[in-house]
């Protein structure tokens, strides 16, 4: 309760959140970039200053804002939800590997309607962003959820008015299950959509849909989870019913293999498996390959710590921790690309 009493009061301020401590003498490192990592790169912040005497100042601006601000040098590291292409990486002198993984859901606000009452599939979640399906009792939602008394309301979609690494996993997603969408709209962090309201940040998505009946929206699970919001079941690509859940997004993640690609590169949407959450994602860090050794160490004894030590503290808020197999791969790539080891 503790750690939800502080996710929240940091969520319920400022939208630009960040960390910091105030120890004399403490190295200062900076970083920008995702809100959906923030909730845990937040407690590792606190317990890691508490520890080491370093201070983290995390600004939460959208994983497009973390980009440009690794990329115009102004930030020791950042955060995407979108990993980036070789080419990018190598223009830019950057380096890339994933942290945790995060999970996106639907969120919804109707009336009567409680978190896991509601599923939607593929199909369906990618027409009503597309603004074919208008009203909460059209004969599609109604056909995956006969028990529930579906309202007329008029639907509003909720999407991210930042650049967001949140958004291009969950049009990416949308594009697998639905060509008309990837034709139409297509996977970035910021898309021509084609209806709806944004909000900055997931805090921004996720205060919109609280504050207007009828609507919908995406975000991070720990905020739908810390937040209170009214999440959805998904049909998974093997068809299945399945909930947000540390077993679901465990499932999802175990697919990843990253030894079998460059930098890390993976996208994790619409996974195999039986169990698998559809809308999952590894976060990832970004560093600069031309900062000098001893300057990216300070942020590497950090990043190591929390692969490590944080790994409770990401379960706990429903993240899932890189395996240590992965943890020895990231380890291994960081001597090779930074020339700099924790």
């Amino acid at each position: 309760m503790q750690i939800k009493a502080r996710y929240m009061a940091a969520v319920g301020g400022a939208m630009l959140a960040t960390l910091t401590a105030s120890e004399a003498g403490a190295v200062s490192l900076t970083g920008a970039g995702g809100t959906a990592i923030y909730p845990v790169l937040q407690v590792w912040a606190q317990k890691y200053q508490q520890k080491n005497g370093d201070e983290v100042n995390y600004q939460a601006i959208g994983s497009g804002g973390g980009i440009k601000q690794i990329e115009s040098k102004t930030v020791d590291f950042a955060n995407s939800d979108k990993p980036l292409m070789h080419d990018e990486i190598t223009q830019n002198h950057l380096a890339q590997f994933p942290q945790v993984v995060i999970s996106i859901v639907p969120v919804v606000h109707l009336p009567g309607v409680q978190a896991g009452q509601m599923v939607l599939n593929g199909a369906v979640l990618s027409k009503i962003y597309l603004g074919q399906i208008t009203k909460w009792n059209d004969p599609a939602i109604k056909a995956l959820n006969p028990g529930l008394n579906l309202p007329t309301t008029a639907i509003l979609t909720v999407h991210r008015s930042d650049g967001s690494g949140t958004t291009f996993n969950f049009t990416n997603y949308l594009g697998k299950v639905n060509p008309e969408w990837q034709t139409k709209v297509g996977a970035d962090t910021a898309v021509s959509w084609p209806g709806g309201i944004g909000g900055k940040g997931n805090a921004g998505v996720a205060a919109s849909v609280q504050q207007t009946m009828g609507s919908i929206g995406y975000v991070e699970y720990a905020y739908a989870k810390q937040s209170g919001l009214i999440y959805t079941d998904m049909v998974n690509a093997a068809g299945k019913r399945v909930k947000p859940t540390m077993e679901a997004f465990q499932a999802a993640a175990a697919n990843a293999d990253f030894s079998k690609v460059q930098d890390f590169y993976e996208i994790l949407t619409n996974q195999p498996g039986s169990q698998s959450w559809p809308i999952t994602a590894a976060t990832y860090m970004l560093m600069r390959a031309d900062y000098p050794a001893d300057k990216n160490k300070s942020v590497l004894k950090f990043l190591d710590w929390a692969l490590k030590e944080g790994q409770g503290d990401a379960r706990q808020l429903d993240y899932v921790p890189m395996p240590d197999n992965v943890v020895k791969q990231i380890e291994a790539s960081w001597a090779a690309s930074l020339h700099a080891t924790p």
